[in-house]
């Protein structure tokens, strides 16, 4: 387990680094893309962890956090971040969403989805 486990990990730390590069170079479309793909790696290294399996084959922020049964132990600006991320995954795949995502994806929201996820991630990997 704790090699699939790294393995999560290792991706979630890969997809964080990535969302950084994104957001210094004012690719700001691609931040909340990258912060939602770094979170919910980090749900299914957790999930293994918990539930001693194969995480399941969902993009969903909350479901992957209540299915590994962290959900009910996040605190409200945690549960506050899911939401906010949640729909960025399938938003930044469209072209349809893309000019909705460019007005509303701003630095000043990109800093603080980088703040915010980057805590995200630290206490989770606390439990780890």
């Amino acid at each position: 387990m704790t090699e699939k486990i790294r393995y999560w990990t290792d991706l979630s730390e890969y997809d964080f680094d990535t969302a950084l590069l994104m957001l210094n170079g004012g690719k700001y479309l691609y931040v909340g893309f990258m912060c939602h793909q770094s979170v919910e790696k980090i749900l299914k290294a957790y999930y293994i962890k918990e539930k001693k399996g194969q995480p399941p084959f969902v993009h969903n922020l909350i479901l992957l956090a209540e299915k590994s049964e962290i959900y009910t132990i996040l605190s409200e600006e945690q549960k506050d971040l899911l939401d906010l991320l949640n729909p960025l995954n399938i938003e930044a795949r469209y072209p349809t969403y893309k000019d909705k995502l460019f007005k509303s994806l701003t630095k000043e929201k990109c800093d603080f989805l980088i703040k915010s996820t980057k805590e995200f991630l630290e206490w989770i990997k606390s439990k780890l």
